[in-house]
């Protein structure tokens, strides 16, 4: 049972051809390393750009696949979500959906020429860092200062929560230039090895565990003004622009997790047997299911659209916002209910539901939490 869809066309499905054979040729082997250490390898990502995965949006050029067509980043979240192996490659999609931009739209043609073909070729890896112990979704509570210094910024402050940030080379910080809550606030470029820049501790989290999450500090760090993403007093404007792709590239992730915990869950209940019969023929079973499954494809249909939308320069922010808060909740519903499907089985984690269960309560939290997400659905309702 499933709807038609007519978003994507024989290129898109090659793109996926290719990720899920990257995928198996590259994060299945070292899943397991990844889980245990905490972060993937740096080569992931020259293998990444070397397979035509990575930077697909970086302009021929510097190196990249020269396409904007956000259509090829759905399909790398719906492959990485539907059928995951790793945690890990979160990484790669991460890159391309959140930060990567940051570098293709808000810097000069200097800082292309500078960055550029390096990020294209998987050899500078970005961040985006923006949370702060003390702030989470309230950007205008950022600290993290940037005082002018004749030709340099010096930074002082700390992130936290930073996705990427024990491998990034090239971070775009989110820092104060003046005390205005809004216009104060400016995006700098924080490169690997400037003096007084160090990472704190690789953050254990309850899931996710080969996707790097940092703490990142920094202590009279000297950056040069040519690291400046735009003008300063910019920053939060940039942050804005930016913001509706990070929330769609979740929300999309959203709707394909929880198709692959329906259909893994859907083998589980037709092979596991009680009282002489499959579990999957009990009236119970058969209405939770349906209900996951039909809910599950309207919210596909709702992304789809959002999708195109995106593609034309026409999705708002309270649409992206309203899209990731939506699927979401929706996805940690999802894996609650088919977790308890499984009975005991699915609490032990050689079943990769106990690990869906872990990986999804996140997704409710990052790129925005379901709180905000609803505040920015509301005012846009004019209330």
């Amino acid at each position: 049972m499933a709807l038609t869809r007519d978003l994507y066309d024989d290129d898109h499905e090659e793109f996926r051809n290719i990720v899920r054979e990257f995928v198996e040729r590259n994060a299945k082997p070292n899943a397991e390393r990844w889980d245990a250490e905490g972060v993937v390898d740096r080569e992931l990502f020259t293998a990444a750009a070397e397979a035509g995965i990575l930077g697909f949006s970086i302009d021929e050029v510097y190196g990249g696949g020269g396409t904007d067509d956000f259509r090829f980043n759905a399909i790398m979240a719906e492959e990485l979500a539907s059928n995951p192996v790793s945690s890990g490659m979160a990484g790669i999609a991460l890159s391309n959906d959140i930060t990567i931009p940051y570098f293709t739209d808000l810097t000069n043609d200097e800082q292309k020429q500078r960055w550029l073909p390096g990020i294209a070729a998987g050899e500078l890896i970005t961040a985006i860092a923006m949370t702060e112990p003390g702030t989470g979704s309230d950007l205008a509570g950022i600290r993290t200062t940037a005082v002018r210094d004749g030709d340099d910024y010096i930074v002082n402050g700390s992130k936290i929560f930073i996705s990427n940030g024990q491998n990034a080379d090239l971070i775009a910080t989110a820092v104060r230039t003046s005390p205005d809550p809004h216009k104060g606030l400016s995006l700098i470029v924080i490169e690997r090895g400037m003096a007084g820049f160090s990472r704190g501790k690789n953050l254990d989290k309850v899931g996710l565990h080969a996707q790097d999450t940092s703490e990142l500090i920094f202590e009279d760090v000297r950056v040069p003004a040519s690291n400046l993403l735009g003008e300063e007093g910019a920053g939060f404007l940039g942050l804005m622009k930016n913001l509706p792709q990070e929330r769609l590239s979740i929300a999309a992730g959203a709707v394909a997790s929880s198709e692959g915990v329906l259909a893994r869950t859907l083998d589980y209940v037709r092979d596991r047997t009680a009282f002489g019969k499959p579990i999957g023929s009990f009236q119970n079973t058969r209405f939770e299911l349906a209900e996951m499954v039909t809910a599950t494809q309207a919210s596909r249909s709702y992304v789809d659209q959002a999708i195109k939308q995106h593609n034309e320069g026409a999705l708002s922010a309270a649409d992206a916002s309203a899209a990731k808060f939506w699927t979401t909740e929706q996805y940690v519903d999802i894996v609650n209910r088919c977790l308890q499907l499984h009975g005991g089985y699915g609490y032990m984690q050689e079943y990769r539901i106990a690990q869906d269960y872990l990986d999804a309560r996140i997704t409710t939290i990052y790129g925005g939490t379901t709180e905000i997400m609803k505040e920015i659905v509301g005012r846009d309702l004019g209330l």
